[in-house]
């Protein structure tokens, strides 16, 4: 007899959440562990070849990085963990006794996919709210070689900007308003396409009038003349308004959902494309909905019989699953970034493909 029920023992339900989860969270510390490490040995070197930097910056890099490849990972995590589990049951039977007791493949999973939505809305809330300071904030120390950034929590890094015939390049900007800074700023002066003159300024900062910026430690080197000036302060860039600096990097990863809404919208208004950012803003739901696939993906591996030899066979064949996904779901990202698939579809096309196959494969298995 078939037992209807979603969940027909609450028990078997905590067995299969308890094994889910604890395998998964073993294989997320020991990848994020293995991963920081092999990070820090590259990164420690550049950190403490800066003047002033030691063992406090290193620690600060390691509490910068954790979070981000927690979260890169977790869904990785969620598929090893669920392989592990199912082919721990398999090989004891358990998968069998499950079914002879009247559970269908659904069934068996539904404590998982349970869990796996709780794992969706934490991964969601941790990335909104911890994910996106520290990729902002690494983001921004690393591109300025770890050197001391202002604790701004609008700090940007490695900022382009093209200014009529001119670009202008920032190292770092922060700030809001009449606070907002640039540092480390050049300008390639290029009049009818001809590089002109190239200005390294160490500070700027918009004038009181808001028309143009004021600088601060100017060098400039004339092509024409061959010539190099320097000069305390001066003023340039008529016309260029600090949000133009905003608008020409919005990072995603960097940005909560909201932040990154707004900046989507004024993009829009000022006729500059959006598709990499609306592509990213979809990818911030379907990336945490990620964990939802992987027992879906990871179920061929608990079914069949364990006696068959081809335990090993289905999990690799479930991991090969997973790992498909990921590529293919960067494959679109990158795509939507482009412009070539529209956002909504880069961000939902893989997720809702990979949904469909991990249905199909489980239906064939459970026949």
């Amino acid at each position: 007899m078939i037992n209807m029920d979603f969940m027909p023992s609450r028990q078997l339900a905590l067995y299969m959440v308890k094994l889910f989860v604890t395998r998964s969270l073993a294989v997320l510390i020991a990848l994020v562990m293995v991963l920081m490490m092999l990070d820090l040995l590259g990164e420690s070197g550049k950190i403490l070849a800066v003047e002033g930097n030691g063992e406090a910056e290193l620690w600060r890099y390691v509490s910068l990085r954790l979070p981000l490849l927690a979260s890169r990972f977790l869904p990785f995590s969620v598929l090893l963990g669920t392989l592990i589990a199912f082919t721990s049951l398999n090989q004891h039977s358990e998968v069998i006794s499950m079914k002879a007791a009247g559970l269908s493949a659904h069934q068996i999973l539904a404590p998982l996919i349970v869990a796996s939505v709780a794992l969706a809305g934490v991964l969601f809330v941790f990335n909104e709210t911890v994910v996106v300071k520290s990729a902002r904030v690494v983001n921004a120390w690393s591109d300025n070689d770890y050197h001391p950034v202002p604790p701004d929590s609008g700090v940007m890094s490695n900022v382009w900007l093209r200014s009529g015939d001119d670009y202008v390049h920032a190292r770092l900007a922060s700030g809001r308003g009449q606070n907002f800074r640039l540092e480390g700023l050049s300008v390639y002066e290029r009049p009818e396409g001809l590089l002109r003159t190239i200005t390294k300024i160490e500070h700027a900062r918009p004038s009181a009038d808001g028309t143009s910026w004021e600088f601060e430690g100017l060098t400039s080197y004339d092509s024409e003349m061959n010539l190099v000036r320097e000069a305390q302060s001066g003023r340039g860039l008529a016309g260029v308004k600090p949000s133009q600096f905003k608008l020409a990097d919005v990072d995603p990863d960097s940005l909560n959902i909201f932040d990154l809404a707004e900046d989507i919208e004024a993009l829009e208004q000022a006729g500059r494309p959006a598709e990499a950012a609306r592509a990213g803003w979809w990818h911030k739901i379907t990336g945490p909905l990620s964990t939802l696939l992987m027992p879906l993906l990871a179920a061929v591996a608990a079914f069949g019989l364990a006696r068959s030899g081809q335990v090993l066979l289905r999990a690799t064949i479930g991991m090969a699953l997973g790992f498909a996904y990921f590529v293919a779901d960067n494959f679109s990202l990158a795509m939507g970034t482009a412009g070539v698939y529209p956002p909504w579809l880069a961000a939902w096309g893989p997720f809702l493909l990979f949904f469909l196959i991990g249905e199909t494969v489980l239906i064939r298995s459970e026949e």
